[in-house]
């Protein structure tokens, strides 16, 4: 680059710097569309992130900068496996980029992957710089784009390794209680796996940004596992001494962001007989282990979160059937929230399957209407449902990655502007309508 560009690039970066101050000065108002076009490389999110608040939680209640904080936001589990290969790079920043352009706040993403393909965990306590500068990509691109993230630490699924992973490496090392998945759990020597992986995880420092993950606010909260069950236990002791032990620890290390257990919602033997009621049918004989009243009273939890899918849950009912189901389903969880809990509710997955018989397009939007009502007369009254994140949104040429509830929005306009209309609901409810048009304004116009 020639001397004389490298002065007008310099003078670029300081005026970016000084809209970038008023930009946070100013909360969460959108000025994107102010700012030069610039190649990612990191320097921006550096003073970016250092300069965002933290998301606290006071009460039932989410709050950014000192306003109620209500998130519209989505799931894209494979943004650190993306982010690893330069080819397959760019749909990262695809993803975020047409988030933002429809008010989207909050990213629920994967930060494991345990003995697998781009694996980021090889083996307890050995971990590749290669795919854990991937999560520093993704990190330090949601911070450009003005996204928090909720990032999860484990999985129960076997996907991406999840817990059979774990129990796998302790029975090869000879350390093993029991060959079975549920020893994740309960096994000392496979809990001290996992202290080490999120120890190296909570405290690792981003080679873009130059902070821990600890110390960074684009971080909204941890996730300590997703859909966690332990079905070997049906009285939900043994998961409620895992989600203890691992809570606290994870406080021990980081008391600045917000944490959550990851669970489904359902209720288990401590709930009422009218709640229990309320799970979903004989889908699911039992409660897999899981306690939703009790797992989220944890002191150090700082909201619930709870999952809903219909057309796996209800087979063959109606949509009408479904839609009651799910209505339902929320509305008992944000009542929890309000009441015996007094801490916020998150639905962090919710979606309809297209590969479900009958499926229209317009079911999905029926049901995620409906989601997103509850979310906003919630919000409205102050309550304790503090967002919903649908799943999953995908960038476009991913069908390898599609798993029937993939939404391409270029390709779903009437969900596009489902989406949009819900941000600019709950933006209206934090700002007044005229100050969500100003923070959101290329969306709320």
């Amino acid at each position: 680059m020639a001397v004389g560009n490298g002065l007008i690039l310099y003078h670029i970066l300081g005026l970016a710097s000084c809209i970038a101050l008023v930009y946070f000065s100013l909360g969460e108002v959108d000025l994107r569309d102010a700012l030069p076009s610039l190649p990612f490389s990191g320097g921006a999110s550096r003073a970016a992130a250092a300069s965002l608040p933290f998301v606290e939680r006071r009460g039932k209640r989410l709050f950014l900068d000192g306003r109620p904080f209500y998130i519209n936001g989505w799931n894209s589990y494979w943004l650190m496996d993306l982010a690893v290969e330069p080819n397959t790079r760019p749909r990262v920043s695809s993803m975020f980029r047409t988030a933002v352009s429809m008010g989207l706040t909050v990213c629920r993403t994967w930060a494991f992957n345990d003995g697998s393909y781009n694996a980021l965990q090889l083996s307890p306590g050995h971990f590749d710089e290669r795919v854990f500068k991937a999560l520093d990509r993704v990190v330090a691109e949601a911070s450009e784009h003005g996204v928090r993230l909720i990032l999860s630490l484990a999985n129960n699924l076997d996907a991406y390794g999840g817990k059979r992973q774990y129990v796998r490496w302790a029975w090869e090392e000879g350390v093993g209680l029991t060959a079975s998945n549920d020893s994740f759990f309960f096994d000392p020597a496979i809990r001290d796996y996992f202290k080490v992986y999120l120890k190296t995880l909570l405290t690792r420092k981003n080679h873009l940004t130059g902070l821990e993950y600890r110390d960074d606010p684009t971080i909204l909260a941890w996730e300590l596992m997703n859909e966690p069950r332990c079905t070997s236990d049906p009285s939900g002791d043994t998961l409620q001494r895992w989600m203890e032990e691992m809570s606290a620890y994870v406080k021990s290390i980081d008391k600045k962001h917000l944490l959550t257990v990851g669970t489904e919602g359902f209720y288990g033997p401590t709930s009422s007989q009218e709640k229990l009621n309320i799970n979903p049918g004989e889908w699911f004989p039992n409660n897999y282990g899981a306690d939703f009243i009790r797992n989220s009273k944890i002191q150090d939890i700082d909201f619930a979160s709870v999952h809903v899918y219909p057309d796996n849950w209800l087979q063959h009912a109606s949509l009408d059937e479904k839609l009651k189901f799910m209505t339902r389903w929320i509305t008992a969880h944000v009542e929890d929230g309000d009441g015996e809990l007094e801490k916020p509710v998150l639905v962090t997955e919710f979606g309809l399957s297209h590969q479900v018989e009958g499926f229209e397009d317009a079911h999905r939007d029926v049901l995620y209407r409906a989601v997103y009502d509850i979310v906003h007369g919630s919000a409205r009254r102050g309550g304790a449902a503090g967002g919903a994140l649908v799943w999953q949104l995908a960038a476009e040429g991913m069908e390898e990655y599609h798993d029937g509830f993939s939404i391409v929005p270029s390709e779903r306009p009437s969900m596009m502007r489902l989406i949009k209309e819900q941000s600019c609901r709950l933006a209206a409810v934090r700002y007044g309508e005229e100050g969500a048009r100003k923070v959101l304004k290329t969306v709320c116009a």
